[in-house]
């Protein structure tokens, strides 16, 4: 077969085999391949030219592994042999001792001057430049010009193949993308839950950049949901609200990220920062609808505590009725100030009963002395308050009534609790009635579902015994 029949069978199987695929990487492994077989050289290399960088990108070899590369040689329009045959939009074709020539361009990876002849062309598509490849032999070689003229054939065939494989790969990754940006805000708009909604944009953050870590970094200096390892590359994205930076995405990743990727995460931190002022406004809600629900409750608690002493009739002194009534409504404060500090539903009695406790001997029970054993025990909110205002009752009425010593105990007994206070005080079978110890008897009853006992024998003993 001559030369020319030839090389048009050569063109038409390498055009064939690289247009088999829209997948970028094999396309360019294929030419590589093909090029290398239909020149019969020892290495191909090809390059793609990235227009934003106005960088030449080796993105293939044959001869050689790219993929082992810690880093691709680069190269600039009119850097090196092959750069200057893209810069000047023509062959360049050097048989012996191309490493010597002075456009050559070495790379510490890139073992380039182990071959003698080049021959390097530009990859244009509809004049504009899409890259370049060039074929090594490691002996001296003149490449012909049919030789040159079918590499040159090749490369204007291979253009519009990578110009189809990049607008492949650009859909590919923009429809990656838009999956990753639609499962963020599926995730923000669907759930209320802060954490949830930023676990989902973390995961998905590394997902869509196959990134090896990421994490949310609140305005605070908080982080919150870190996921993953550092990498040689860090990108650091401010999340912005109302022109408010109000914290960052950090992503890590072994490679650089690209301009895209870029892109991608800044859109992610936008979806990442409606997020965060989506989760904080309800929460905002959800807290304000909590207080203002405590508040009327314990408004209520307080209206039906001074309408129960205004319709006593044990003729109270008017001062001392007003004492137990803020006495009762520093109580109900107590439990409020607990819920608040620990922002959770339950309360720890005994941390509650020592504050009344240190309130009330402040107050009314100088002189007197306390001894309390309080045992740590877990109760609701609502009943919280309710046992605070029984404990308030019935320990101060021991600090009025009592002998000079109170003692307090709290105890878990069998899935109940026990509240017990004891003073040497009293009349031996006399057991105190009046305001208080109705209020006492209405809300153990009532709201602790629990049993109230109070015996006089050489002092006084309440108990108060209540399901925990």
């Amino acid at each position: 077969m001559d030369a020319p029949a030839r090389h048009l069978r050569l063109l038409t199987e390498t055009i064939a085999a690289v247009n088999s695929t829209l997948d970028l990487e094999e396309v360019l492994g294929l030419v590589a391949r093909k090029v290398a077989e239909a020149l019969e050289a020892d290495a191909c290399f090809v390059y793609l030219y990235d227009a934003r960088a106005d960088e030449l990108v080796l993105r293939a070899t044959h001869g050689t592994r790219v993929e082992e590369m810690t880093r691709r040689p680069k190269m600039r329009p009119g850097e090196g042999i092959t750069g200057s045959a893209a810069a000047e939009r023509t062959p360049i074709m050097i048989a012996a001792e191309a490493h010597l020539d002075p456009r050559f361009k070495s790379f510490s990876n890139l073992p380039e001057d182990e071959y003698e002849s080049i021959l390097a062309v530009p990859i244009l598509a509809r004049e504009k430049l899409a890259g370049a490849l060039n074929v090594r032999t490691r002996r001296p070689r003149e490449f012909t010009d049919a030789e040159v003229e079918l590499l040159v054939a090749i490369a204007g065939q291979v253009a519009q193949t990578i110009e189809h494989a990049q607008l492949y790969a650009d859909a590919q990754r923009r429809v990656g993308e838009l999956e990753a940006l639609a499962r963020i805000s599926e995730a923000v708009s669907e759930s209320l839950y802060l954490e949830e909604s930023l676990e989902a944009i973390v995961n998905a953050t590394m997902e869509a950049v196959d990134a090896t870590g990421a994490a949310l970094v609140l305005e605070d200096g908080g982080v919150a949901r870190p996921e993953g390892r550092a990498g040689a590359f860090a990108v650091r994205i401010p999340l912005r609200w109302k022109g408010r930076q109000i914290g960052e995405l950090v992503c890590d990743r072994d490679t650089d990220f690209t301009a895209d990727e870029r892109a991608l995460l800044a859109s992610i931190a936008h979806h990442a920062a409606v997020a965060l002022e989506h989760g904080r406004t309800v929460m905002r809600g959800v807290l304000a609808q909590e207080i203002h629900h405590r508040v009327k409750n314990n408004l209520q608690t307080v209206a039906s505590l001074l309408r129960l002493q205004a319709r006593a009739e044990d003729g109270v002194d008017p001062r001392k009725a007003l004492d137990d009534s803020v006495n009762r409504i520093l109580a109900i404060a107590a439990v409020h100030e607990v819920l608040t500090e620990q922002r959770e539903e339950e309360v720890d009695l005994g941390e509650l009963l020592d504050r009344l406790r240190a309130m009330l001997v402040q107050g009314i029970g100088a002189g007197k002395r306390v001894e309390a054993e309080l045992s740590s025990v877990s109760l609701a909110g609502n009943r919280a308050t309710a046992l605070a205002l029984v404990f308030s009752e019935l320990f101060q009425n021991a600090l009025e009534h009592g002998g000079d010593e109170v003692r307090i105990e709290l105890a878990s007994r069998n899935g109940s609790a026990l509240l017990a206070i004891t003073d040497d005080g009293g009349v031996d079978g006399d057991v105190p009635t009046g305001t208080g110890l109705s209020i006492v008897r209405a809300l153990v009853r009532d709201e602790l579902g629990g049993s109230f006992e109070l015996r006089s024998d050489r002092g006084t003993r309440a108990e108060v015994v209540f399901p925990a």
